[in-house]
């Protein structure tokens, strides 16, 4: 009698769980996102001309030399969403060595005269990173002044605006969302006819 007792208790308890952690609480802490948080509970999706670009807390990669990039991604080939993830490479291994002295010549193409930021040259733990450094925006700044056709004095100026501080005053490094930085171009300037023009076709030419 006290087997079948603990047995319809334990079934009961199970059903009663099952409801109230598999679909009341989600749908209660759901319907509470939606209600107070909806851009966060979506991804913070941005658009631009009426397409959805990408998610401002997703990096993404960028090409077109009048866009700012963002950091070099390892996940999979560079922001696989399936593959999140860094090279695990530590400081003394050859390959992350060359990758980084690579990159290092490709970025001085640039601008030859300007110390190198170190995370425009190395990759995000998670591949997704969207923010970079200010000093990695400044570096960027000649090249995507060139490719505008605006002065450069304006567009660090228009960079410096766009730079976020730490979080709570404290917490973090000043950053700057790339994402949220190249669809504020789009809408101050224009892009010169050779390259791309928007965001979402910048990003998909570089995967």
């Amino acid at each position: 009698m006290n087997a079948t007792k603990n047995l319809i208790v334990a079934l009961l308890m199970t059903i009663v769980t099952t409801v109230l952690l598999g679909l009341v609480y989600p749908l209660l802490v759901t319907g509470l996102a939606q209600a107070l948080f909806p851009d966060k509970a979506n991804g913070q999706l941005r658009s631009h001309a009426g397409q959805t670009v990408g998610s401002e807390i997703i990096g993404q990669g960028f090409a077109a030399p009048g866009y700012f990039h963002g950091r070099a991604s390892a996940a999979g080939q560079g922001y696989d969403p399936t593959s999140s993830g860094g090279t695990n490479l530590g400081p003394t291994n050859k390959k992350l060595i060359d990758a980084v002295t690579a990159a290092v010549d490709s970025a001085k193409k640039d601008n030859p005269n300007a110390a190198v930021p170190i995370d425009m040259v190395t990759t995000s733990a998670s591949g997704f990173d969207p923010h970079i450094t200010p000093d990695n925006a400044m570096f960027q700044v000649p090249r995507v002044a060139k490719a505008r056709g605006i002065g450069e004095a304006e567009l660090r100026a228009f960079v410096e605006s766009r730079i976020e501080g730490r979080q709570l005053g404290f917490l973090g490094e000043p950053r700057v969302n790339v994402l949220m930085l190249n669809l504020a171009l789009d809408e101050r300037w224009r892009v010169s006819s050779d390259s791309t023009s928007a965001p979402a076709a910048s990003a998909a030419s570089s995967r």
